[in-house]
Parts: C-alpha cells; structure tokens; sequence
C-alpha cells in the first residue's frame, strides 16, 4: 500500500472525498431547517443537521475506502501524483452524478415527453434507458482519465484543486466535530 499511496496522498484522498458529501449535506440542511425549526424549535433543527453532518462524516469514510482500494487499480507506473488525481477526479464525478441523481428525486423533473415517447415505442425500453445512462456517464468516467493521462498542465491543475478543496473540507470536518458534541449534548442531557 506503501509504493501506492503515501500519508498525505490517502489524507488528500479523504479530504476529496468528503467534500462532495459534505457539501450536499449542508445544502440539504439549509433547505430543510426553517421548516423543522416552524414545526418544532430551532434546537431540534440544528439537532437534525448535526444527526447529517456526522452521517456524512461516516459514508465519507465509506467513501474513501472504496475509492483508494479502486485506485489501486490504477498502474504505478503512471506515479502517485496522477493516481491522486485521477481518483480524485473520478471520486468527484461519481458524487457529481449521485447528487444529480437525488436532485432529479427532490425536485421531482420527469423525463422530456420526447424521451418517455422513444421508451414506450421501442422494444426493449429497460434496455434503450441502460445506454442512454452509459452514453451520459462513460464519457464523463473515462475523459477526465484520458485529459489528466495526456497532459501535466491539467494534472497541476487538478493536483492544485485538491489542495484547495482539502482546506475548505477540514472546516467541514472541524464542524462534524461540533455536530458530535451537539448530539451528545441532545443525547445525555
């Protein structure tokens, strides 16, 4: 594990990560505690966001798992600095698509009438709506490998980007930290 990762590599990692997941949750908080705070009281409301920040804590580290074990399928050959990278661009596409998956949900969008009208014509809907979701997400999977593989400006970039992310998610961790104490609060008293 050593030749493929160093500390601050599988750290980085984390921070990247948690970013995402994060980020969602505390978007999703602030929608959602001016009606728990209507309904019951503004304690319960910053109760219910500390109950998701350290939700999100948890499946970042879930998170963080299956994604350095999944990087470790990248060749060493291509140097850690791009397998950083890479993980951590593809860990970012994969919440990017997750987070437009449960926008769909909560915003409750159906499909152009265009769109259901080829579904309900063609023989095999289940699977024209298999290739149409691998149209959208190869492309976004396997450009990003190929853009950071070719060329070490992107790389710099993304490696940079990392390093700014990192800084913003310990301030997300340091407020995971707080949510903890805030639910012990809640919990013994």
């Amino acid at each position: 594990m050593k030749k493929y990762y160093s500390k601050q590599d599988l750290w980085s990692l984390f921070l990247i990560c948690a970013f995402p997941l994060h980020f969602w949750t505390l978007l999703l908080a602030f929608r959602d505690v001016s009606w728990v705070a209507e309904r019951t009281n503004f304690w319960d409301a910053i109760g219910v966001v500390s109950y998701g920040m350290i939700f999100a804590f948890f499946e970042s580290l879930l998170f963080f798992l299956a994604a350095s074990f999944c990087g470790l399928l990248i060749s060493q050959w291509w140097g850690k600095d791009r397998r950083l990278a890479i993980t951590s661009m593809l860990v970012l596409v994969l919440a990017l698509w997750a987070i437009l998956t449960q926008l769909v949900v909560l915003q409750s969008w159906d499909a152009p009438d265009v769109l259901l009208g080829f579904l309900v014509r063609s023989a095999h809907p289940l699977r024209n709506i298999y290739f149409i979701i691998l149209f959208f997400i190869v492309p976004s999977v396997v450009l990003p490998i190929l853009i950071i593989y070719k060329n070490d400006k992107i790389l710099r970039i993304i490696l940079d980007m990392v390093d700014r992310v990192s800084l913003l998610t310990i301030v997300y961790l340091l407020v995971d930290f707080m949510a903890l104490i805030i639910v012990l609060i809640r919990n013994v008293g």
